[in-house]
């Protein structure tokens, strides 16, 4: 009896001191400047219906998605990501409607979704940020979280979590950027706020 009295509080504490330490990783990650930002847990996948639009992932029944609290540090004028196409649009490839105005949005708009940890819990809401790529430079609406801690479930239509550093692009800012459409997928951009 006495030791199961021990090994019970040995138990809460190891847990408590992983889940510290995959805070303290994150926070160190996304707040101190490092360049990498590690997963801070893994979400198993489930299926349902899933748009491929754009050739959208959908979740894998049992597949261990990563999970990200945290993005890339922001780096002036000059932050690298990977610009994704979305259709804000109800019935879309993006699902629901958009976090910051609970709104639809055309694929005509010029609007964003942020990763996570570059969303910041709406801090860029209805702001517009600048995205530069090939030769071209453009201003787009943050209207949405591209969620890199949720999926797989009907609410991010089925989709995995994002990865960390992703601004999800209507069809419009592709237009805009003059990016043909054979090249429309996962494209190398720099964004800044505006």
């Amino acid at each position: 009896m006495a030791r199961a009295q021990l090994l019970a509080p040995l138990s809460i504490l190891s847990l408590l001191l992983a889940t510290t330490l995959t805070l303290v990783s994150c926070y160190s990650s996304s707040n101190l400047g490092s360049s990498t930002c590690r997963p801070s847990g893994f979400l198993k996948g489930k299926t349902g219906k899933c748009n491929t639009e754009h050739d959208s992932d959908c979740c894998k029944a049992g597949k261990l998605y990563p999970q990200y609290r945290c993005s890339p540090p922001i780096t002036g004028g000059n932050t690298g990501a990977t610009m994704t196409i979305n259709s804000f649009a109800k019935g879309g490839d993006g699902g629901g409607p958009s976090e910051c105005d609970n709104k639809y949005h055309s694929d005509n708009e010029l609007v964003v979704a942020l990763s996570t940890g570059w969303y910041n819990h709406g801090s860029r809401c209805l702001q517009n940020i600048r995205i530069n790529s090939n030769g071209k430079s453009v201003l787009a609406k943050v209207v949405d979280e591209c969620d890199s801690v949720n999926g797989c479930d009907s609410d991010h239509d089925f989709q995995p979590p994002c990865p960390n550093n992703i601004v999800d692009a209507s069809p419009a800012v592709w237009k805009a950027l003059g990016i043909p459409s054979s090249e429309v997928g996962d494209y190398h951009i720099t964004w800044s706020d505006a």
